[in-house]
């Protein structure tokens, strides 16, 4: 089970995952998943929320009940998922009483807050721009813009290699459904407001011009944050993160989330009470994004998914065991839900320098949001297997992880190639010794996933390894890859 808890929207998504042994022969066991059914979609709820920020826990948990017995299913039947709290919602105090209200309904779950960045990463694999980027060997940016936040993530070949977010958002502004009069402002929306010489505040009635005027403000914001790098003093100003680096072609741009329905069809906005029909502006900013980026001259590919990208699969988990040589510290594990990033998307670069640039931007594209506490970094290995590589694989981890590690956290590496005890051995001579470090090879992981890694076994010559991947819809296949 997948549920999205939304700054707007809460939905769920039930699915059965074939799980299948694809190792040949006497090998050691690899399981995959091979085949995916959607067996059912909740209808799409608004976010029950206490206030504007904290969401109702124990209304959640009667959406799920009912949603359970919708489908036939009792919580036994769901052997694992993912619950992704996202947007305006990702607040820690959030994820725990979740938990609280959850207990006994959703298993062994997944539960992530996901700052920003790790959001623009889900919705980019969700929407399908994270394969439609490899399909078509094309860089795409994919915008989701939800009820909070406009998450943009960049893909190439794959994999994310750039992530902003901007305070921009349908649910900024609420009316009264099918009326004129505004019924809250977001301080991000005041910001726009005060850029648009437009003095509204709660309890005044608003024309369809007026609206016109702030929701066109926001477009050009994200047309900007996507196109150049001179931006404007409002654009910089609803920036929660730091701009997009364009140092790369944006070759197509798609927008999900909340709004793109809007964007994507033929809607035109008439009166203020054709747009309030859901309580707030995201229908007018959806033709408002489509009107932005047509006069900008760029043609917007239409995602697979749009209001479900975020998540709209479950979690899964894949058992395995590591590599035979590996280096851990038994005193660091088990780990539970690590984060994976992949930091190097064109292959390990070739210099200490360089590898720890990279590390450095990865790593606190999740960390500082706090999208993650701890991450663990998939890592193909060094450029070749020989010494000297791996020791400049290992410089280039210590000097790019250092800001990380003075928080006292592990050093968790994954790595392809069957080199994890001499890296392990490595890193432990250049770190203090109480540094605690866990590499393991020959596991198969993804940006996005999460890991648990037990204690070790057999002596400590392996440790069982669980991958919690999170599985999206791709276009009309149902292959995919865990």
């Amino acid at each position: 089970m997948g549920i999205d808890i939304g700054t707007t929207t809460t939905q769920l998504v039930i699915s059965r995952l074939t799980i299948k042994n694809t190792a040949p022969g006497a090998a050691v066991p690899r399981m995959e998943i091979t085949d995916k059914e959607v067996l059912y979609k909740s209808r799409i709820y608004f976010t029950p929320l206490l206030d504007h920020q904290l969401i109702d826990a124990v209304a959640i948990s009667k959406i799920v009940q009912d949603e359970y017995r919708a489908a036939g299913l009792s919580p036994e039947g769901i052997d694992t998922g993912a619950v992704i709290i996202t947007g305006e919602t990702a607040k820690k105090e959030n994820a725990r009483n979740i938990l609280e209200a959850m207990a006994g309904l959703a298993g062994d779950f997944v539960v992530a807050t996901a700052g920003v960045n790790l959001e623009s990463i889900l919705a980019g694999k969700g929407s399908g721009a994270a394969s439609f980027s490899k399909e078509k060997h094309r860089v795409t940016v994919n915008i989701d813009v939800g009820g909070g936040t406009a998450n943009i993530g960049v893909f190439k070949a794959g994999r994310t290699i750039d992530t902003a977010c901007l305070n921009i958002g349908g649910r900024l502004i609420e009316l009264t459904r099918h009326g004129d009069s505004i019924t809250y402002i977001a301080e991000p929306a005041r910001a726009v407001l005060r850029e648009c010489g437009l003095g509204l505040s709660p309890g005044d009635r608003v024309t369809l011009q007026q609206l016109k005027t702030v929701t066109a403000a926001m477009a050009r914001c994200v047309v900007e944050a996507v196109t150049t790098r001179e931006l404007a003093k409002l654009t910089r100003e609803l920036l929660m993160t730091a701009p997009l680096r364009l140092d790369y072609p944006v070759e197509t741009v798609m927008i999900s989330g909340g709004v793109a329905d809007y964007v994507y069809s033929d809607y035109t906005p008439l009166a203020v009470s054709d747009i309030s029909r859901y309580g707030d502006i995201g229908p007018l900013l959806g033709w408002s994004l489509r009107e932005a980026f047509q006069a900008r001259g760029i043609e917007l590919a239409k995602p697979v998914e749009t209001i479900r990208a975020t998540v709209i699969g479950a979690g899964t988990h894949s058992v395995n065991i590591s590599g035979s040589t590996i280096h851990v510290n038994e005193s660091t594990l088990p780990l539970r839900n690590v984060t994976v990033v992949s930091p190097f998307a064109g292959g390990t670069p070739e210099t200490r320098e360089k590898i720890a640039a990279e590390l450095q931007r990865c790593v606190e594209r999740l960390t500082q949001d706090g999208s993650a506490q701890h991450v663990a970094l998939s890592i193909e290995g060094p450029r070749t297997e020989t010494f000297a590589d791996i020791e400049v694989l290992a410089d280039g981890i210590v000097q790019g992880m250092e800001g990380y590690l003075q928080s006292k956290r592990p050093l968790v590496l994954v790595l392809q190639k069957d080199c994890a005890k001499v890296l392990g051995q490595c890193l432990q001579l250049r770190l203090k010794q109480g540094a605690e470090i866990v590499c393991i090879d020959q596991v198969q992981v993804d940006e996005g996933d999460y890991i648990d890694i037990g204690k070790p076994l057999l002596g400590g010559r392996v440790v069982p390894v669980v991958v919690k991947t999170l599985v999206f819809e791709s276009s009309g296949k149902k292959n995919l890859k865990a």
